[in-house]
């Protein structure tokens, strides 16, 4: 059987060939699934997705039709995919459940220090031969407060780097995570939470609940001298909230691995088109802000995990085996 799949990175395409060779054959394209592309996928019964790809109502109905049955979805959030049209067209979905929770708490913490540090300030003086110390003075993480803001197995790791840093720990969440509670940290409301932290790190979820998680009232209750970092989904945080609050010179720096209008810009060349897009536009510009394009999950045994599980959950459809990755059928 030949696997089509949608959105490959250049650096991912060797390894998904590699897992399923001696199994199916895979065609990889590097566009991302849409309504625009998906009837590229006629004929083909089972079709892998990116964490970016387009998986709405229409585009399901699209595929359907033209005989897809399966769909892989390479990454844990399943935020872009209509579960419940999925459900009622009979297609089987699946995601990634997990994979190397270190690749973004280590990413986010790359952030973190980036923006603390003014790192790419004095990388970018430095090729200038610019190596005035003006303008860098950063912050000892040390003593400081860490704000975790989901504390699953991302969230965790997070913590343990923040605790080896000797940070005092803050969390929110549903349920507290005993692992966390052992670092000492103190499950407390959303609210004191951004009102005491230095630090603000996201690792929940993009849900109905979770949407602006961080809107401007959220913002305005920050330390003016906080770091906020998002690896998780761009969702989590009001754009245009956070550019007010930049403009008012607020923040010591903000990290945001994730933007909640990526789709159709992320993991794209965008460099030689007009700027359409006046809120990123308007964040990159900002000398506290380091914008990266959804590259926290992007390590050799994060990617390595996520298509070893695509490829075990073709085998569990083609074999009629249900799993917990399984989102479709209910």
């Amino acid at each position: 059987m030949e696997i089509l799949a949608f959105g490959v990175q250049a650096d991912e395409r060797p390894l998904i060939e590699k897992a399923f060779e001696g199994r199916h054959e895979v065609r990889c394209l590097d566009v991302f699934l849409s309504e625009d592309t998906a009837p590229i996928a006629a004929g083909y019964e089972i079709v892998s997705s990116s964490v970016n790809s387009d998986l709405s109502g229409r585009v399901l109905r699209v595929l359907a039709d033209g005989g897809t049955k399966m769909i892989a979805q390479r990454s844990t959030g399943f935020n872009n995919i209509d579960l419940d049209v999925a459900r009622q067209l009979g297609l089987t979905v699946s995601r990634v459940s997990y994979y190397s929770p270190y690749s973004v708490a280590e990413f986010a913490w790359t952030l973190a220090m980036a923006v603390d540090r003014r790192l790419v300030r004095a990388a970018n003086r430095s090729r200038d031969f610019d190596f005035r110390l003006h303008g860098l003075m950063g912050r000892d993480m040390h003593g400081r407060t860490a704000g975790v803001m989901g504390t699953g197995k991302i969230g965790e790791a997070f913590a343990r780097i923040a605790h080896g840093f000797g940070m005092q720990l803050l969390g929110w969440d549903l349920v507290q995570n005993p692992a966390c509670l052992e670092l000492g940290m103190k499950y407390v409301e959303k609210e004191q939470l951004l009102a005491e932290a230095d630090l603000v790190s996201l690792h929940v979820p993009l849900l109905e609940a979770t949407h602006h998680v961080i809107d401007a009232a959220a913002l305005r209750s920050m330390k003016d001298d906080a770091i906020l970092v998002n690896t998780s989904r761009g969702g989590l945080i009001d754009s245009e909230a956070l550019v007010a609050e930049l403009r008012a010179g607020r923040f010591a720096g903000v990290g945001l691995d994730v933007y909640e209008a990526e789709a159709g810009l992320f993991f794209l060349d965008k460099s030689l088109e007009p700027v359409t897009d006046d809120t990123l536009a308007r964040l990159v510009t900002f000398p506290n802000v380091v914008v990266t394009s959804h590259q926290a999950y992007f390590t050799q045994e994060a990617v390595g995990q996520i298509i070893e599980t695509t490829v075990c959950n073709v085998a569990d459809y083609l074999a009629g085996r249900r799993s917990e990755n399984v989102l479709s059928p209910a």
